[in-house]
């Protein structure tokens, strides 16, 4: 249920921010009094009751619930996986080339480990990069040359991990199905910070983990696969939780179940899923399209006192080509956020860039201090 909080009443809620600024949610986004709570719920279940299977499967099923209803997807169409490399993986060895399509096609969009999965799949496909454009902004006519009749899956990220550009995906979803080829989207940057259909966006896989954007903990995952794919995949990378009636305990049998739960592996992650629960029950309650309206006005502030400082801006784009990550050049990037750090301001390097990503508890001032101390920093 969407409640109206503002972001300075929810900023009172995460108890970091009253002695850091932390503007790291690219990397992993501030804890939330509740998450804390939910992490603690779990351990005095295992102190005191010694085993609650029931409930911690509760739990974790309540978080897949959860995260399908943020994408207006069923649970049926979503796996509890442990990251997005595992739903990248699960995804890979599934897919075998169909009559003469067996093109794979990754962006440089796409977050290293996805390359490092389709590689290890590599055999059966034919895999080609695209190279990012002289803006790092790919649109879909730098596409246009992948998308040949051999197209078997479409990757790419929904916002772009280095320097925050935001895709149209469901413009790219129509011309890849166009092409006959699937569509699968790393969402790790953009759930939590802006709205996501998968059904308008037309996307067949889509992945994300939780420690970012969401709120959550690492550990924890969900694969998103349309039902009707779904069915036509025989998941290699399974374990009983994949099958129809885990609890039969027939080790010869194999049957998988419906939909995407069949790409549920081994027993869940119990303690993440109660911190994922926690944390999308969290984001249940904002209304995602005023979260992405403020971090749209916190790019603004942020470009503005990187020109101020006289700072290299590599998110110049509009802001609605835009997440929340704003990059800054900076060439010793990971040392200088260790010197931040040490001086309370949280950002995350990637690179030869120093990203300044806030969430909806930021304030203005948040994003013209850390700006200002970065600028103080090189210059010393």
């Amino acid at each position: 249920m969407i409640t109206m909080i503002t972001p300075q009443q929810f900023r009172s809620e995460f108890t970091i921010l009253k002695e850091k600024i932390q503007l790291s949610s690219c990397s992993q986004s501030a804890l939330h009094q509740s998450v804390k709570s939910s992490i603690v719920d779990y351990v005095q279940s295992w102190e005191h009751d010694g085993m609650n299977w029931n409930r911690w499967m509760e739990k974790c099923e309540e978080a897949r619930a959860l995260f399908a209803k943020q994408i207006n997807a069923k649970p049926a169409e979503v796996a509890i996986v442990s990251s997005v490399s595992h739903a990248a993986a699960a995804v890979s060895t599934s897919l075998k080339p169909i009559g003469g399509r067996n093109k794979i096609v990754i962006t440089d969009f796409d977050f290293p480990t996805i390359g490092h999965v389709w590689q290890s799949a590599e055999s059966p496909f034919a895999i080609e990069y695209v190279e990012q454009n002289k803006n790092a902004t790919n649109s879909i006519e730098d596409y246009e040359p992948y998308l040949t009749d051999d197209l078997l899956l479409f990757s790419t990220s929904h916002v772009n991990y280095y320097n925050g550009y935001k895709q149209n995906l469901q413009e790219i979803s129509q011309r890849v199905h166009e092409k006959g080829g699937y569509v699968f989207v790393d969402a790790y940057q953009s759930f939590g910070q802006t709205p996501i259909d998968v059904k308008r966006m037309n996307v067949d896989f889509l992945a994300t983990g939780m420690q970012k954007y969401a709120f959550g903990v690492p550990g924890i995952a969900f694969l998103y696969v349309n039902e009707e794919v779904a069915e036509t995949l025989t998941p290699k990378i399974t374990g009983w939780f994949g099958q129809m009636n885990p609890f039969a305990f027939d080790i010869r049998g194999k049957d998988y179940a419906s939909a995407a739960r069949r790409f549920d592996s081994g027993t869940f992650p119990m303690i993440n899923g109660y911190a994922a629960s926690a944390a999308l029950a969290l984001l249940d309650k904002l209304d995602i399209s005023l979260v992405e309206k403020h971090l749209a006005h916190l790019s603004q502030v942020a470009a503005a006192e990187i020109a101020k400082m006289g700072l290299v801006n590599r998110s110049l784009f509009p802001v609605d080509e835009k997440g929340s990550t704003t990059a800054v050049f900076v060439e010793n990037a990971s040392n200088i956020e260790r010197i931040l750090a040490g001086e309370g301001i949280i950002v995350s390097a990637r690179g030869d860039v120093l990203r300044i990503a806030p969430h909806y508890y930021n304030t203005e001032e948040d994003v013209k201090q850390a700006i200002q101390a970065l600028a103080t920093v090189i210059s010393d």
